[in-house]
């Protein structure tokens, strides 16, 4: 059985202290209807984050 994740959207936005917040809500409210979000600092600057969305 293969598991196959798709990148629906990939967005650089300011970081902020509370934004994994957002991700974890919408990750446990949305999970059931195939869709997972991440969250990461850019290498480069870490006063970015880098918000994705997946189907999963």
């Amino acid at each position: 059985m293969e598991s196959k994740i798709e990148i629906l959207s990939t967005v650089k936005i300011e970081n902020s202290p509370d934004l994994y917040k957002v991700v974890d809500s919408l990750n446990r409210t949305l999970k059931h209807q195939d869709l997972m979000f991440g969250l990461s600092l850019d290498p480069k600057d870490q006063n970015t984050a880098i918000f994705t969305i997946y189907r999963t």
